[in-house]
C-alpha cells in the first residue's frame, strides 16, 4: 500500500472526519455522521483506496 493522499488533501480529510464525527455524537447529524470514519481512517493512514482506480495521487512523491 503507497501512500497517495498528500499533506492538504490529509489534513482536510482528517478535519472533515472529525467535523462529522462530531456532528454524529451531538446528534446533530446523526447516524450518518459516523460516515466521517472514513476521510478521517485514509487521512491518518495516508492510503484512499479509491484514488488507484481513478489513477489519482496527491502524494508529491508518488503517482498513480
Amino acid at each position: 500500500m503507497k501512500q497517495n493522499v498528500g499533506g492538504i488533501d490529509r489534513v482536510l480529510r482528517i478535519v472533515a472526519g472529525i467535523g462529522l464525527i462530531a456532528l454524529a455524537v451531538t446528534g446533530v447529524f446523526a447516524p450518518w455522521g459516523w460516515i466521517g470514519v472514513v476521510p478521517l481512517a485514509t487521512g491518518a493512514v495516508g492510503f484512499c483506496p479509491f484514488y488507484p482506480l481513478l489513477g489519482v495521487s496527491t502524494c508529491p512523491n508518488t503517482r498513480a
